[in-house]
């Protein structure tokens, strides 16, 4: 999801049992976005230690929450993951929206049908989710070269 989008999570849009978010994307689109099991132990721990310890009596339902216990800023969501990917040695610089990128990208790449990743990023249009599957049109000419008898 975006980075706004994230930001803009309440607790109540989380779906534990069923491991989904309900986001409010781009043009006040809802859309459902799932997550998986690694996904959901952090965020219990967040809900049970790390939101509790941030939380004021003038705290909004927000699911993030800042140092002074406001609904957190994109721009340190945006730091947080700049310095994670850089205490990775040889890792690229990337933030996140390079992420949400990746992830599209290797979804493709393992079989993912193009609709559901548009659904899944939110694209309006088919023509934005496309824009995502140029490394897999690589990987289709090689498995071509590989299997066509004619290639």
């Amino acid at each position: 999801m975006r980075v706004g989008e994230l930001c803009g999570l309440d607790v109540d849009d989380v779906d534990e049992e069923r491991r989904a978010l309900r986001v409010l994307g781009k043009g006040n689109r809802e859309r459902t976005v799932v997550y998986g099991v690694p996904a959901a132990r952090a965020l219990r721990r967040w809900l049970d230690g790390g939101r509790p310890a941030l939380a004021r009596s003038t705290s909004p339902p927000a699911l993030l929450l800042g140092a002074r216990g406001g609904r957190m800023d994109p721009r340190i969501v945006r730091e947080v993951v700049h310095a994670a990917v850089a205490a990775v040695p040889g890792a690229p610089d990337t933030g996140p929206h390079g992420l949400r990128h990746a992830a599209a990208t290797h979804m493709l790449q393992g079989g993912a049908d193009l609709r559901y990743v548009q659904e899944l990023l939110g694209h309006a249009k088919l023509a934005t989710t496309q824009l995502y599957t140029h490394v897999t049109v690589e990987r289709l000419k090689v498995v071509h070269e590989q299997a066509h008898p004619r290639a």
